[in-house]
Parts: C-alpha cells; structure tokens; sequence
C-alpha cells in the first residue's frame, strides 16, 4: 500500500448555495475633487509663481516669489486661492468622475488595461472637464495673475465668485468660454499624461517582486506621471495662461498669441516656466494620489463599520 494519500475536494452538500462574495460599491464621485482641492491648496504658492512667470516679464521662479512676498507679503503667496478651490471643485472633481466612467466604456477597468484605452479614457474625461472647468479655469488665472499687472490693468476682484459675476456683467457670458479651446486641449492632455500614467506606472510597478500597493507604490507611480504630465502640458499650460489674463479686443485668439509670442521670444516660449511648473505639478500630482488612496482608504474603512459614505 502507498504511504501517500491524494485529498479530493468534498462535493458541497446537496441543496447547499455557493454564497458569492458581494461586488464592491463604487467610491464617492467627489473623492477626487476633494483630493485635488487639499493638494492645490498646499502648493498654491507655486501655482501662483508659475501662473506669473507665463503672464507676466517675471524671468525666474526665485526671482518671483521674492517679488510677491516683498509687494504683499507672505500673505500674498495665496493670492486667488478661492480660484483655486472653485476651479479644483469644478474641472478636477469632473476629470475623475469621467475617468472612471469612460474606463467602463473602453473597458480598461481590468487589472492590467493596455495603456492606450488608460489614455484614451484619460482623453475622454479631459474634454469633458476641460468644458466644465473653464470657468473655474478662467477665475483662478485671472486671481492668481492680478497682482503681477500694473494697478491700472488690474481686475481687482474680491473673490471667485465676484469674479465669476463681473465677467459675465461687465464682458458678457461669453467671457466664460475664453481660452476654451487651449484649456479642453490642455485638460485632455493632462489627463491622458497624468491619469493614465498614473494607472499605468502602478499597474507596472505592482507587476514587480519591489511593491505593493502601499503609499511606497503610490509615490513612486505619481512622481513619474507628474514628470510626464509636465512635459506634454506645457506648451497649451502657457498659451492658457497668456490668453485668459488678456483683456483687450481680439486678444483671445490662440493663432493670434502663438504668432506673438514666436515672434517675440521663438519657440521655447512653449516651455517657459516648466521648472516653477514641474516644482508645482509634481508636488500637486503626488499630494492628489497619495490623498486620493487614503480618502479611499478612509471610505473602506467607514464602510466596513456600517457608515456609509
């Protein structure tokens, strides 16, 4: 007789159900507005630099917070900030809803989605809050701008919504769609940069024997998909910019600035201002993901003890 026995799975008993385990709930659609907001609201000061350098005769990122702070103190480094909080609350909570929608509509919500349909999603969600957000886009610049200006040519707004309410009194509701075109643009290509790389660097890393799904992961994928998103968002990032802080008639054509600004500084006016926004967005896009996986962390955890969120 062999000393080795085989172990044969038991048949259920009759009439006994196989109990499936249930499908876990969807997260809040808003998670990742509230992400974007905390992180927007920590690096503000780099925002406004960048915004700064792009709009005005600012020539460094040093050079120009120095500037701020001596003009308005360091109070003056959150210039604009209720823009920020309207625009993040409008354009970022959008991009992350449609993110996860139009991942079900290309179908990359597998384990391991081919990069292409993560960036088409990414696309997908980019127009739709780029047209959703461009208001939001428009106030924060304007606010975050103003004080760069001569006091003449100042907006002097309050606040956002002040903002939001002279424009559309004082140049028509048509103002809010003012640099549409370069903000859609640039919102499809953040997102296809930032979104899917996002996806695609933790998907890769979590393929790796080095990482798990911890915060050690998380930073990792982050800090490469701001370094991409950079990178590709930079030449429509400074035409928005130019175009949204321009007051005067036919100042808003986006043929018309691109002419401007070759003639008057060559093509590298594309990437001016990419290390204040390489020092902003890379700090931004860790903080939003790392926040982001913890609210998630956060909303497991309440729904596991019966609170709904």
């Amino acid at each position: 007789m062999s000393a080795s026995t085989s172990v044969t799975a038991s048949p259920l008993p009759v009439g006994e159900k196989v109990v499936s385990k249930p499908k876990k709930q969807p997260y809040p659609f808003w998670l990742g507005g509230v992400a974007a907001t905390i992180a927007a609201s920590i690096t503000h000061p780099l925002d406004l630099t960048k915004v700064r350098l792009q709009a005005s005769g600012d020539k460094r990122m040093i050079e120009s917070i120095q500037k701020t702070v001596r003009t308005a103190g360091v109070r003056g480094l959150f210039d604009g900030i209720s823009g920020t909080w309207m625009r993040q609350m409008s354009y970022s909570l959008c991009r992350f809803w449609a993110y996860d929608e139009s991942k079900k509509i290309v179908g990359a919500t597998g384990a391991n989605p081919p990069a292409w349909k993560l960036a088409l999603a990414g696309s997908m969600a980019g127009g739709i809050a780029g047209f959703v957000g461009n208001p939001g886009e428009i106030v924060m610049v304007r606010l975050q701008g103003d004080f760069a200006k001569a006091p003449e040519k100042r907006f002097n707004y309050k606040h956002c919504f002040d903002a939001l309410f002279r424009m559309v009194r004082e140049e028509g509701a048509s103002s809010l769609a003012r640099g549409l075109g370069p903000n859609v643009f640039r919102a499809v290509l953040m997102n296809a940069s930032q979104l899917a790389s996002y996806d695609f660097f933790k998907a890769e890393l979590l393929k790796t024997a080095y990482f798990e799904d911890n915060i050690y992961c998380h930073f990792t994928a982050s800090f490469a998909a701001g370094t991409v998103a950079t990178t590709v968002c930079s030449p429509a990032d400074v035409l928005k910019s130019r175009i949204m802080n321009a007051s005067g008639p036919g100042s808003s054509s986006t043929l018309g600035v691109i002419r401007q600004s070759m003639k008057a500084e060559g093509p590298g006016f594309m990437f001016k201002g990419w290390v204040p926004a390489w020092s902003r967005l890379q700090p931004t896009t860790i903080l939003i993901f790392l926040t982001f996986e913890q609210l998630k962390n956060v909303v497991d955890w309440s729904r596991a003890r019966g609170i709904p969120l």
